[in-house]
């Protein structure tokens, strides 16, 4: 509960937390977290290395770990345009049932213990990426890019696309073309993720101030540049079998992910001007998730069946 003055501020000194469990597991932005986990343990499994089963749980704890403190940082500085928009607005600490200090101090306790456990644990190389991960979420992404630029998703789209080469350098204490190819189909996918769900949640940006590409360069130029991102995300998509990385099995599997990524790109690029309903971003919004899953889901059971199969 916090107590307001006149000027409808609050008093820092009577501010008493609301917060309970789950308002703290909400900081950790769980859904976002799952992909991260679940991109890290491919990376993981990907990588030509037998790992001691201890290490690989460490290892996947410390990764989750971070990703939540990442998130909880994110609400920290985001608090005043999540506010403003209607998707964002009943998060904890905007709603007011997490104070922003606590949350700072939630992310950053969390940050820490995070990297000096897959440091001290498993490795410093690991550690090191994780630590960098965080900070390009928070600091070039979170407090520069998203509020400046409309290539903010572009460019910091590169966080949520390290996990994997987290999960390598984990198992190996480095990194290979493999990982960065892992890395490249999250990196490529991420703008027409994003900007699907710009089409269709433009007012909320347009409210929060935040110049996503709709709302600077226009519908029309945005559904061209997520067709374009569609034929390019395709065929990295199938990388892992061209370069012998994968069995053709994952090739077929990727390359019918990534016709079905273009055809819905398509029907964006398609969509009438006047079409208030939007179906088509949300439908290629939808599938985009489905696509990102299905892909990595694809390799890692490849990768699998094939020491199954050795």
């Amino acid at each position: 509960m916090a107590i307001v003055d006149n000027h409808g501020r609050q008093d820092a000194t009577v501010r008493l937390s609301e917060a309970t469990p789950g308002d703290y597991f909400a900081l950790l932005k769980p859904r976002v977290m799952s992909l991260v986990v679940f991109t890290a343990v491919v990376g993981l499994v990907a990588a030509p290395v037998s790992v001691n089963p201890f290490i690989a749980l460490v290892a996947i704890l410390s990764i989750a770990v971070g990703a939540g403190a990442s998130g909880a940082l994110n609400m920290w500085y985001d608090a005043d345009i999540d506010g403003k928009m209607a998707r964002t607005a009943s998060r904890p600490v905007p709603s007011g049932r997490i104070q922003p200090e606590e949350a700072l101090v939630f992310g950053l306790v969390l940050s820490f213990f995070s990297v000096m456990t897959l440091g001290v644990i498993v490795n410093w190389m690991a550690a090191a990426l994780l630590a960098f991960t965080i900070f390009f979420y928070v600091v070039i992404y979170t407090m520069w890019l998203k509020r400046w630029t409309p290539q903010n998703i572009v460019i910091g789209g590169a966080a949520g696309a390290f996990p994997p080469m987290v999960g390598w350098a984990a198992a190996t204490g480095s990194l290979s073309l493999e990982s960065v190819i892992l890395f490249l189909i999250i990196f490529l996918w991420t703008p027409p993720h994003f900007w699907a769900l710009a089409l269709f949640k433009s007012g909320d940006y347009a409210r929060a101030g935040i110049p996503m590409m709709p709302n600077v360069a226009g519908v029309a130029s945005t559904r061209r540049q997520i067709f374009a991102y569609a034929l390019v995300i395709a065929p990295v998509g199938v990388l892992p079998w061209a370069l012998g990385f994968a069995s053709a099995a994952y090739g077929a599997v990727s390359a019918g992910l990534g016709a079905g990524f273009v055809w819905y790109a398509w029907q964006v690029l398609q969509m009438a001007d006047g079409d208030r309903s939007m179906r088509p971003a949300k439908a290629l919004f939808a599938f985009s998730i489905l696509y990102l899953f299905a892909i990595f889901a694809a390799y890692l059971l490849d990768t699998i069946a094939g020491r199954l199969w050795i």
